[in-house]
């Protein structure tokens, strides 16, 4: 893999560090700030209505502006914000400093996967994607790890606190030596066209209806992993710490998975290794629910984990194959323009039900969204 190619999936790596920190901490938070669930999961619903309203003007600027300098302002403002965190000691704070993290994920990602996705050879797209989601998996796993180790020692505002450190040096690097361009002129072809024949070409029925079934797939990989450490500590007596170093294990695994999702889209086609992936997802998490011994618990959520993770790398490369490349920034933004959409509703519908049945039930209920989007993947052409 190229140099600059490194230097993205680098920073992918540091941008997924407090990926999953806030829901991981949700019943650190209750306890600490006396909230009940409803209340609490507004810790990820607010930050990501902020990630939300950033991914169009994020798609906007990954068209206009020198990927270096986008990939060095979101390591910035996370390594700013990480430092804010790191001394609050008001829940609505933390809401706002988690929110500013929340940021610099799509300014990231939609400048980086545009250059990704353009610097890569064609027929190695998928496997580059997996490259690219592994490393994103591991910093996501660093993350957790080191919050459990922080949560049986110094406390977890200084997991933020150690993070700030290598992010906001990484920034300086990105900005320094990383030779990142991107062609951001839309291709000639594009450009001759005009009025609905090139709004025909960029939302294509297909790349609409993969939009819609990546939004139900969004509730329930977001409902399931919102609540997970929860369902781990609530429903299956796990200690705190013991739930989040469990939780972060899942993304250690996701290193393998989203290797093994993006060499699967090679070998198999895309289309066919999403819908592998999603119906094996699926399935975990109804096994999930069912799970009472502690070892068989893990043993099932390291599986799903590993299915779980390998579902970035073949939904990156459809957004590639459906999208025309002089358009693709804007393809990724309206792709997680979506996502986040989902996100930001997903934490408080997963609560409701919670509230309305119990705990476990929250799993069996992510499951029925999977399988859903999977269904309406079949509607796509083969890839």
């Amino acid at each position: 893999m190229k140099k600059p190619l490194w230097m993205i999936c680098t920073t992918h790596m540091f941008i997924e560090v407090y990926l999953y920190m806030q829901v991981a901490l949700i019943p650190v938070l209750i306890k600490e700030f006396q909230l009940n669930i409803l209340e609490v999961s507004v810790v990820a619903t607010i930050p990501s209505l902020v990630q939300l309203m950033m991914n169009v003007p994020s798609g906007f600027l990954a068209e206009r502006f020198n990927t270096r300098h986008l990939l060095f302002g979101s390591m910035l403002i996370e390594g700013f914000s990480a430092l804010m965190v790191s001394q609050t000691s008001s829940f609505w704070m933390l809401v706002l400093g988690v929110s500013m993290i929340k940021i610099a994920s799509p300014i990231y990602h939609i400048s980086g996967l545009s250059q990704l996705s353009s610097s890569a050879e064609p027929y190695k797209t998928s496997r580059t994607m997996g490259f690219h989601n592994a490393l994103g998996s591991l910093g996501s796993a660093f993350g957790l790890v080191s919050l459990a180790v922080f949560l049986s020692t110094l406390g977890w505002r200084w997991a933020y606190l150690f993070w700030a450190v290598p992010v906001l040096f990484w920034s300086l690097m990105v900005f320094l030596f990383s030779k990142l361009e991107v062609e951001n002129a839309t291709k000639p072809e594009l450009k001759r066209r005009g009025g609905l024949r090139r709004l025909s070409l960029i939302f294509s029925l297909e790349f609409l209806v993969f939009l819609v079934a990546i939004g139900i797939w969004g509730i329930g990989n977001t409902g399931s992993s919102t609540f997970m450490t929860t369902y781990f500590v609530d429903a299956r007596q796990f200690s705190e710490s013991a739930a989040s170093l469990i939780f972060g294990l899942g993304p250690f695994v996701g290193i393998l998975g989203s290797l093994s999702g993006g060499y699967l889209g090679e070998r198999i086609g895309t289309r066919k290794a999403l819908s592998w992936v999603l119906i094996s997802s699926a399935i975990l998490l109804f096994a999930l629910s069912l799970m009472s011994h502690p070892y068989s618990l893990i043993i099932i959520y390291l599986l799903y984990s590993f299915f779980s993770s390998s579902s970035w790398s073949p939904m990156n490369t459809l957004v590639t194959e459906l999208m025309p490349e002089g358009r693709r920034g804007l393809g990724f933004s309206l792709y997680f323009l979506i996502e986040m959409i989902v996100a930001s509703i997903a934490p408080t519908l997963a609560a409701g039900v919670i509230v309305l049945f119990d705990i476990w039930f929250v799993l069996p209920f992510s499951a029925t969204f999977i399988v859903t989007s999977l269904i309406l993947l079949q509607f796509l052409r083969r890839t």
